[in-house]
């Protein structure tokens, strides 16, 4: 048992870890984003950009994105993932500078790739600070509030790209995203630390505490999983490190052809100026904040992961099947791209406490890593079959396309393995699921 109460602790990890950690994920999606403005704003006309092609340049991002995955995990576990991202801010910046001033298609296609080979490794790196800072007890919501940058990106992406656009050229977008990340460096290098032992904010209280309940986690994982080889092979070899993959494949397909053409489906749903689909894009991300909080707050309360992974999932896949089918009446295909965005992101960090907790913390760093790596190959998969289904039948057979996908998804996380739910008996793998 530890020896304090979560009761009684003071919580500056909340107010001082989660927020940078926020800020720059939330600047990194709106790096990812204001692509999927400056394409129905101007951007393929003037580059002449096909369907086809703007499918392509959505997606080349993710195949860019597998490169770091597994040595930013690492270097998180190991080394500083302070620094990691530091580094990758810089590049950030640069690549956002280049692409305001690129002359053709095959120029900022090659940007968008190195665009996802520096971005890569965050996600694993600010969930294995995130699992530094926080038990499992608290990590579902800690989680959410991290993976918040998706619906907040959204929010201030949609009507500030709108507005950029009504009354300058797309390629404003890419200069301020780029004067964004210079300013978020400062805020980073000040302001954030990898691990407790490094902080000098942090109460003993609240250090005390927080160590001996990551040690007593640790030590319940090592016990489950004595005789086990801790590395990186073993990973590769476990079933539910794969199961978690393809799971995710199918979500991230979903997450990414919904969000990288939420603007162009907008256009055509409402026949509206870029300004006026910026502000009807806000309401499906204000949904996105809701569904994450209530569906986090759900998993941990009850210990169920795999329930509250499957629910969003297929309400997901509902919504955007109801998308299409529900053209004809403006407002109510609408109100189902609303419902899109509640569920769009509440699966998602409850999925990522599973890898903390089947896996040690020496190789859990390395096991978001693969897992986030070959999953979002998804990632190009969604936004590529989008625009080519567009260009060879309608734009009705691509939205369906990604509700299948999603549907996928959720049959892959209703067949997830018991021990994914932290609170029961066996809290880790069985010597069954273990490997193949």
């Amino acid at each position: 048992m530890t020896s304090l109460s979560i009761n009684n602790i003071p919580r500056q990890r909340w107010l001082r870890i989660l927020p940078p950690i926020l800020i720059t994920c939330i600047i990194s999606y709106m790096d990812r984003l204001n692509v999927a403005f400056a394409m129905p704003g101007g951007m393929s006309k003037e580059l002449m950009i096909s369907v086809s092609m703007e499918g392509m340049l959505s997606g080349i991002f993710f195949i860019g994105y597998i490169f770091l995955q597994v040595p930013g995990g690492k270097i998180a576990v190991h080394g500083s993932g302070k620094k990691f991202i530091g580094w990758s801010l810089v590049a950030w910046i640069i690549i956002s500078i280049l692409s305001s001033i690129v002359t053709n298609y095959y120029q900022l296609l090659g940007l968008r790739f190195l665009l996802g080979v520096a971005e890569g490794g965050m996600l694993p790196v600010v969930l294995t600070m995130i699992s530094n800072w926080f038990p499992d007890s608290e990590r579902g919501r800690a989680n959410a509030v991290v993976i918040m940058f998706v619906p907040i990106a959204g929010m201030i992406s949609a009507p500030i790209c709108g507005w950029l656009l009504s009354v300058a050229s797309w390629r404003w977008l890419f200069v301020t995203q780029g004067v964004l990340c210079l300013v978020l460096l400062a805020v980073w290098y000040f302001t954030i630390c990898d691990r407790p032992q490094e902080a000098k904010w942090i109460s003993n209280k609240e250090k005390q505490w927080l160590l001996d309940a990551l040690s007593k986690e640790q030590a319940e994982i090592s016990s489950d999983q004595s005789g086990r080889k801790s590395s990186l092979m073993s990973v590769i070899n476990n079933k539910t490190m794969w199961h978690l993959t393809a799971l995710n494949f199918f979500y991230q397909a979903g997450i990414y052809g919904y969000t990288l053409w939420l603007p162009t489906i907008l256009k055509e749903l409402t026949n509206s100026s870029m300004g006026k689909v910026g502000v009807l894009a806000i309401l499906p991300y204000v949904g996105t904040m809701a569904g994450m909080l209530l569906f986090s707050f759900l998993s941990d309360r009850t210990g169920k992961r795999r329930v509250f992974i499957y629910i969003p999932l297929m309400g997901f896949a509902i919504c955007m099947f109801l998308s299409v089918y529900l053209k004809n009446d403006v407002f109510l295909s609408y109100i189902a791209l609303i419902g899109c965005g509640f569920f769009l992101q509440a699966a998602a960090g409850i999925f990522w406490t599973i890898p903390s907790h089947i896996f040690s913390a020496e190789i859990a760093g390395g096991a978001r890593g693969i897992i986030n790596a070959i999953s979002n190959i998804g990632g190009f998969c969604g936004p590529y079959a989008v625009g080519i289904l567009i260009s060879l039948y309608n734009q009705d057979v691509g939205v369906y396309s990604l509700a299948v996908a999603l549907a996928i998804s959720a049959i892959f996380a209703w067949l997830l393995p018991v021990s994914c739910d932290p609170h029961k008996e066996k809290p880790v793998l069985s010597m069954r699921e273990k490997t193949t």
